[in-house]
């Protein structure tokens, strides 16, 4: 080990003799695995017997990282996962920064910002509204890095495989949704016609608007069509296609055309849930901006592959995360709406005590109520430069010390 890893197991040592894991529910019938500062591999396949065990080993081996199993197994601790006897899952949804579109250029703290407004809207536009969970069956975590995750533990889902959660997924996202069933078309029969091969019928073909009962994707695109409805009566041309990049193309008197009916018809439009008022390229025009622009803002953020997994580890609550060095903190939705990591989640037992580092680069921190600038060779307080060393911006010592410990990374 180098010293900034040495520095950081003995800061993760200070915190474990003093804190225990909180335990998952039946923690018997999980599997547990670990990471370390000293060893290159993952250590799995472990199960615990007693809290005591779990605590032991937490204390005497120091893990950087710490996971549990969201599956339930008959023999956890079995060396190989058919061995183990799969009883059932948790349904997880992961949501992690490093997912956001432009999270390379956001500092540290924008990005648990709208990671953390990302997972306020997953939990409460679908799992609480659309597929009805309760408060008290969502169990929310900070992960101690960079993201959320949520817990749903309910005996109805436990059974379900990895098709069943990947339709979840697709549910949320919006992965494949078809707009004629949001929208669908209202063939009324407008005129007859003699010809000579008989009588045609004209139909009108306009679409619906779903009505305000309706639930899930059907009332959230007609509120999401209420806010176009807005933007076009109260903004102009620029604007309008400037927020619905699927329409820049469109020819500037047809955006006119659409926004002169929808002045006109703003206060009906709702009241018989109908396009019919409308011109058929200005049913067209709001149809296709709903289905390529506002469906993917209405959707919710979710890591397919983790809410698919049956047999998925994940971060053990009450842990210290190595990356970060702070706790993987288990909060309420109430909680969640301003909850900020580097206030809320850093360890009590990292001290105020000064400790030298050498920042890789120049930065600013804001941490446990305090202002950091941050260059060269400083001195911060000791819970900041366990963030700072386990996040790779600084090393632990002076300038020569710190150069040679960059060449390990």
């Amino acid at each position: 080990m180098d010293s900034n890893q040495r520095f950081l197991l003995k800061a993760f040592r200070k915190y474990y003799r003093s804190n225990s894991p909180i335990l998952p529910d039946r923690f018997t019938r999980r599997e547990f695995g670990f990471m370390f500062f000293d060893r290159t591999y993952v250590q799995r396949h472990m199960g615990f017997a007693r809290p005591e065990e779990l605590n032991r080993f937490m204390i005497g081996q120091v893990p950087s990282h710490s996971y549990y199993s969201t599956s339930y197994y008959r023999r956890p601790n079995a060396p190989t996962m058919d061995e183990k006897g799969w009883m059932g899952a948790e349904l997880i949804f992961d949501l992690d920064a490093d997912h956001l579109d432009g999270a390379k250029e956001m500092t540290y703290a924008q990005m648990l910002v709208q990671i953390r407004d990302e997972m306020v809207n997953l939990v409460d536009s679908f799992l609480l509204d659309d597929l009805g969970f309760s408060e008290d069956q969502v169990h929310i975590t900070f992960s101690g890095g960079r993201g959320y995750h949520a817990h749903v533990r309910t005996p109805d889902i436990m059974d379900l495989g990895t098709h069943e959660r990947r339709e979840l997924v697709d549910y949320i996202t919006c992965s494949g949704m078809n707009i004629d069933w949001v929208f669908p078309y209202n063939r009324v029969a407008t005129s007859q016609v003699v010809t000579g091969s008989g009588v045609r019928t004209n139909v009108a073909k306009d679409r619906l608007i779903p009505s305000a009962d309706s639930g899930g994707w059907r009332l959230k695109m007609r509120n999401g069509l209420m806010d176009v409805v807005n933007v076009f009566c109260d903004c102009d041309v620029k604007t309008i296609k400037r927020e619905y990049p699927s329409i820049k193309g469109s020819n500037n008197q047809t955006v006119l055309k659409a926004q002169e009916e929808l002045r006109k018809n703003r206060g009906t439009l709702f009241v018989k849930n109908t396009m019919a008022v409308l011109s058929q390229s200005t049913q067209n025009m709001l149809v296709k901006l709903m289905k390529e622009d506002v469906a993917y803002r209405l959707s919710g953020e979710v890591d397919e592959p983790v809410t698919a997994d049956i047999k998925r580890l994940i971060r053990l609550p009450g842990s210290v995360h190595g990356k970060s060095g702070l706790r993987v903190t288990p909060i309420t939705r109430e909680e969640l709406t301003d909850f900020d990591p580097l206030q809320m989640a850093v360890p009590d037992e990292y001290s105020d005590d000064p400790v030298k580092v050498t920042m890789r680069r120049d930065s600013t921190l804001d941490m446990k109520g305090q202002h950091f600038d941050l260059n060269g060779e400083t001195e911060v307080p000791e819970y900041a430069a366990v963030f700072l060393v386990g996040r790779k911006m600084a090393d632990i010592g002076h300038a020569s010390e710190a150069s040679e410990q960059v060449k390990l990374f």
